[in-house]
């Protein structure tokens, strides 16, 4: 079969611009593709961070100076492009200082609508102007999720693009990208209103996550449970309805781990090496961490770590309830690093303040720091409310970490529980999202963690599992080979007509809403109808 050529747009990638795992998913998704010999281009603007950051770019000379109008005034953009490392996939990466050349990645600024339509049509024009024929375009998350429409309304007359089908990733659906309606005509959108979910426009708002999701050919979440749990209205964020009707459209793909980079036996970024054979280097990282943080090193207490963004997503209200009692009954260790919600913060600094000796914080991220918690503690803690994968979790099993996790998404996935007779599983889940059962749960660890044997047989199993790339991209493959199967596309193809963005494009084709569209908004019209009938019902 022939290489397929991708293109993944995404707002992050891994090392050059990262907030979460969807950076390190990314990243490792185009490694693997292009390990397998396909043609991955992955476009992501040019933030201040990354043009300040070391790199050596190489300018895309045919994609210089390209105008996009956008707000009813054009911008200017200009590519350039590097490698990612230990890979064949390139960086086609957007600048456009009046847009990226910012602070953060993400802003609060009144023109976030425009920076990441901007990345949508970029990615289009980067193509044209390079003459490059997607077989796929994937998106991720809400920031790349306008690009399906913009297929449909603004580009289907490019024959560049005739056969290039698209791919949405939710990562997490808590975030949708939803702003005031006002903006479309910025978003050069004004003449494609009917393609919106018209009941967002009765209410004055657009929204990029549920743009997308309707004009996707197909949808992607990073784990088969979270696929499930979106659907349901208590985890669908008001995306449930929508996601419903798609349904026979929505794959569930647990997201790989990079063992390249995660991986005990030869990480660079913890103190001392080690592998299942020979747990000796786990000990001596644990000492060292304890070290590390002026704490009396003490092997014989269990520590326990978190690595995360400290958010409400992430349960850390449970944690508020128990810790204090398990840190003054139980002679154990705390290692945290995260930065986020001020109050989870505050928390774990009082925390630390209130048990000198046993709880540590440091607040922000560090890559070597969060390697060394990986390494250095038995359990790691991820009391998720929802998880749409995780990732830590699995480092965590291949560091011989044992995670204490709840049943939700990817956690559920990938996490078995443990079973001391069989000597089967490889870590600990509870169900409810209560204190007790997290607490429980905790408890029922610390005494397994008595039993050394089978403690380290339940070490060993975590190592044993294989989240690698091979397997898990090879279902992204697939997928995008049953949207664009090798024998209809090897002909694909066609020159571009050369379009400068401004204006409109040659021998442009009619564009009408797909019935799918049509059947989801009315949809959503008889379910609110449904909803207002039973609150009448239930008011007599």
């Amino acid at each position: 079969m022939r290489p397929l050529k991708i293109c993944l747009v995404s707002s992050e990638c891994t090392p050059f611009a990262k907030t979460g795992g969807l950076a390190d998913v990314v990243a490792a998704l185009g490694r693997f593709l292009g390990k397998r010999g396909h043609d991955v281009r992955i476009v992501v603007p040019m933030y201040s961070r990354i043009k300040n950051g070391g790199y050596e770019f190489y300018p895309v000379t045919e994609a210089q100076d390209v105008p996009v109008r956008l707000n009813n005034r054009t911008y200017w953009f200009s590519v350039s492009t590097l490698q990612l490392p230990r890979s064949a996939a390139k960086l086609w990466l957007v600048r456009c200082p009046e847009l990226y050349e910012r602070e953060g990645i993400y802003t609060q600024d009144g023109d976030e609508h425009l920076r990441f339509a901007m990345l949508a049509r970029a990615a289009f024009a980067i193509c044209q102007q390079t003459q490059w024929s997607p077989d796929v375009l994937h998106c991720n998350d809400w920031h790349a999720s306008l690009v399906p429409i913009y297929l449909r309304a603004s580009y289907g007359w490019d024959r560049l693009f005739q056969n290039t089908r698209t791919v949405l990733t939710i990562h997490n659906i808590g975030y949708q990208g939803t702003f005031s309606a006002d903006v479309i005509p910025a978003l050069g959108l004004e003449n494609e209103r009917h393609l919106l979910w018209q009941e967002d426009l009765s209410e004055n708002r657009i929204n990029f996550l549920k743009t997308g999701l309707i004009y996707a050919d197909a949808i992607t979440t990073v784990s088969r449970t979270y696929a499930q749990e979106i659907q349901g209205d208590e985890l669908g964020m008001g995306l449930a309805p929508l996601l419903r009707q798609r349904a026979d459209s929505i794959t569930g793909i647990v997201n790989g781990v990079d063992y390249e980079d995660w991986n005990p036996r030869d990480d660079v970024l913890i103190p001392h090496n080690y592998s299942q054979k020979d747990m000796t280097g786990k000990l001596r990282c644990k000492e060292a961490l304890m070290k590390r943080f002026g704490m009396q090193p003490d092997l014989e207490a269990p520590a326990f770590g978190i690595v995360s963004r400290l958010t409400f997503q992430k349960g850390f209200d449970l944690l508020a309830e128990i810790l204090t009692v398990l840190l003054h009954r139980e002679n154990m260790r705390l290692f945290v690093l995260g930065s986020g919600e001020e109050k989870y913060e505050n928390y774990f600094r009082w925390l630390q303040e209130t048990f000198p000796g046993k709880v540590a914080y440091d607040r922000g991220y560090k890559e070597d720091l969060a390697h060394h918690i990986e390494a250095g503690t038995d359990m790691f803690l991820m009391p998720s409310r929802y998880e749409p994968c995780g990732l830590n979790q699995m480092y965590s099993q291949k560091y011989g970490t044992v995670p204490i996790v709840r049943r939700t998404g990817g956690l559920a996935d990938t996490v078995e529980p443990w079973d001391p007779k069989a000597r089967s599983g490889t870590g600990f889940l509870f169900g409810e999202f209560t204190p007790d059962a997290l607490l429980n749960t905790i408890r029922y660890a610390l005494e397994c963690w008595k039993d050394r044997s089978g403690w380290q047989v339940l070490q060993r199993n975590g190592m044993e599992r294989d989240f690698s790339w091979d397997h898990q991209g090879e279902e992204y493959i697939d997928l995008y080979r049953r949207l664009a199967p090798a024998e209809s596309r090897a002909s694909a193809g066609g020159s571009s007509t050369a379009y400068t963005g401004l204006g409109e494009p040659p021998a442009p084709k009619t564009t009408t809403i797909v019935p799918l569209a049509k059947t989801l908004m009315r949809s959503a019209r008889e379910l609110a109808a449904e909803k207002a009938g039973k609150r009448g019902k239930n008011r007599k």
